[in-house]
């Protein structure tokens, strides 16, 4: 049989053996908005009617601030962002372009340059108000104190120093945030590198995982960092694997996030009965495999559904590369994941690096082979194996000792998973 899945911006076809077990591990189906517009208007309707503490009271020289995701998050900016400007200028009708800057959120993301800030938030669509990249490393930043955890909060200063912040972002499933969403848009995306890194550092608590936002200490963290900045509007999205907007959430950062959650989790949480022997499954196309540090997150959430030594294949077509080269400088001193491993738990945590011990994880547990358009060598240096998808299956089809179950997951870098006795 044939299986066609998302490959970068385009589809692959992968032969599957015919006698093969073969089970499709889809999202569970949602239903979208039917306008994105009136949807944006309802919810901010809604706010206007019951939570007058969440409109801005701008003195005639306030300032706006607007946070919102790069391009390595599917979120259509260009349809959104204008919608959410539309409001803010009728709500503030004195307000001036010019009080108002929006700030592209990468995180520890190389900053955007010009032509890509200009392709992601077009001139057209911002009505004359500011755009900036942030960088981590370089941008002036803001300092809020530590959080409960150590966390240091530092945000960049563009967005600080506003009399009114607002996120805009959308809630996914996340490995070890338990959720993207509510603050995270502001303290990783518009973080420094101090706050982004001690963060990240708390993922190797057991409840640092994907799915759950109580008591999970990363998500927790983040949680408190958002309060210490003052985020006083968040714009959430829960959007399917076609990319359709299936909610609109618009509130104060936790409300937006506990309800995109439960959406989020109806949608990409998936049961199942028992594990699969092999696995083959695709990030779901661009820009989720825009480069293999985005590529992980798939095979991490992938690696849930498959039997310990079983076998996993992983599509992720990365165009833009390996995508940090703290990661690749760092995974490239060693020969095996083992190595990794037990360098990473000795030095410490360390950003970038801390890619490596997660692919570390998942390769030395199981047989991973990725298709990818990267070269082999440079894959093989990150210690992954690359494959063509039908004669790899086809080479783990027959040297198992009997019929293997094959799971497919079209969209791996959202699709969790749980098995039901254990719910």
């Amino acid at each position: 049989m044939e299986i066609e899945l998302k490959y970068g911006e385009g589809t692959k076809e992968i032969a599957i053996p015919e006698s093969a077990d073969v089970v499709i591990l889809e999202p569970n189906p949602v239903q979208p908005v039917d306008s994105v517009e009136q949807a944006l208007k309802d919810a901010f309707s809604r706010i206007d009617e019951a939570a007058t503490d969440l409109l801005p009271e701008l003195q005639h020289n306030g300032t706006v601030a607007i946070a919102i995701p790069d391009e390595t998050r599917p979120l259509p900016v260009v349809t959104v962002l204008p919608l959410i400007l539309d409001w803010l200028f009728d709500k503030i009708p004195d307000l001036q372009p010019e009080r108002v800057t929006v700030v592209v959120g990468g995180g520890l993301h190389p900053p955007v340059d010009q032509e890509t800030l200009e392709r992601l938030v077009p001139p057209s669509i911002v009505k004359g108000c500011r755009v900036l990249a942030h960088d981590a490393i370089n941008s002036p930043m803001v300092d809020y104190g530590t959080t409960d955890r150590g966390t240091p909060v530092q945000v960049n200063e563009a967005y600080a120093i506003a009399d009114y912040k607002i996120v805009i972002g959308q809630i996914d499933p996340h490995q070890f945030v338990g959720f993207t969403g509510g603050s995270k848009g502001v303290v990783i995306g518009c973080g420094g590198e101090a706050t982004i890194e001690h963060n990240h550092s708390l993922m190797f608590h057991d409840d640092a995982r994907v799915g759950l936002l109580d008591r999970n200490p990363v998500r927790e963290d983040l949680n408190e960092a958002g309060e210490k900045v003052g985020i006083d509007l968040s714009v959430n999205f829960v959007m399917a694997p076609n990319k359709d907007i299936v909610q609109v959430l618009v509130g104060k950062p936790m409300d937006t996030l506990r309800d995109g959650a439960r959406t989020c989790a109806d949608l990409y949480g998936v049961g199942i009965d028992e594990k699969f022997d092999i696995v083959v499954a695709s990030c779901g196309g661009y820009p989720k495999d825009i480069c293999l540090y985005q590529a992980q997150k798939g095979l991490n959430l992938a690696s849930q559904a498959v039997e310990a030594g079983g076998n996993i294949l992983l599509l992720a077509a990365s165009p833009q590369g390996v995508g940090d080269d703290v990661y690749f400088d760092y995974v490239s001193q060693f020969t095996t994941p083992e190595e990794v491993l037990a360098d990473f738990k000795k030095q410490g945590f360390r950003m970038g690096a801390h890619k490596a011990y997660l692919f570390g994880r998942t390769l030395s547990r199981f047989d991973v082979a990725v298709y990818s358009d990267l070269d082999p060598g440079v894959l093989k240096k990150c210690h992954l194996r690359s494959a063509d998808p039908s004669e790899v299956i086809k080479e783990w089809f027959e040297n198992f000792e009997g019929q293997p179950k094959i799971g497919i997951i079209p969209n791996a870098n959202t699709t969790y998973f749980y098995q039901r006795d254990k719910q």
